[in-house]
């Protein structure tokens, strides 16, 4: 019966993948209009980025402005996310091949959950936990995964819904400063 079930949650998170990434499309992406300009603080694309300090799972203090200047990827994710692991091994992939800084925010899961999940995927990358979701809420997520690209002056030039393969990571990476 074990094998059945694992089975059938094997195959649930590998008909999701596909579909998600087949599925994908331009209403799920948001890019910056070159029109956009303002220098509020919001979560629309041109916006400054609202800053958010969070600690990472090895415990360290890590706030979203600590990396101005620098172009950030903020990914809020979960373990639990079939999307979010077939997103993973892509977001490590930019994270050792390109100049960017990835925060992956993980929602309100226990460290007992993430720590093995960070080491199964060999993740890298800071690993921000949101304990409490109040950046999840500040961002107003509503799916997992939702990525925001952020450029080195601290606008959002880039956010999207659902997960994201590396061609497109590269593509919108290379279109901010």
């Amino acid at each position: 019966m074990k094998k059945i079930i694992s089975i059938l949650i094997i195959l649930g998170m590998l008909g999701w993948a596909v579909y998600d990434f087949i599925g994908s499309s331009e209403d799920d992406t948001i890019s910056k209009d070159s029109s956009d300009s303002g220098d509020e603080t919001g979560i629309a694309i041109g916006d400054i980025a609202p800053d958010f300090e969070l600690e990472t799972l090895a415990g360290e203090t890590v706030r979203l402005s600590d990396y101005r200047g620098k172009r950030v990827f903020v990914n809020f994710w979960a373990t639990w996310c079939p999307p979010c692991r077939a997103e993973i091994p892509d977001m490590q992939k930019l994270y050792d091949t390109k100049d960017v800084v990835i925060l992956a925010v993980n929602m309100a899961e226990s460290p007992d959950t993430v720590h093995p999940f960070v080491e199964e995927f060999e993740m890298t990358f800071p690993v921000l936990m949101d304990a409490k979701s109040e950046v999840v809420g500040t961002y107003h997520v509503q799916a997992y995964p939702t990525s925001y690209m952020i450029d080195s002056t601290g606008r959002i030039q880039f956010m999207r819904l659902g997960a994201m393969n590396y061609d497109l990571m590269v593509q919108e990476l290379e279109k901010m400063e």
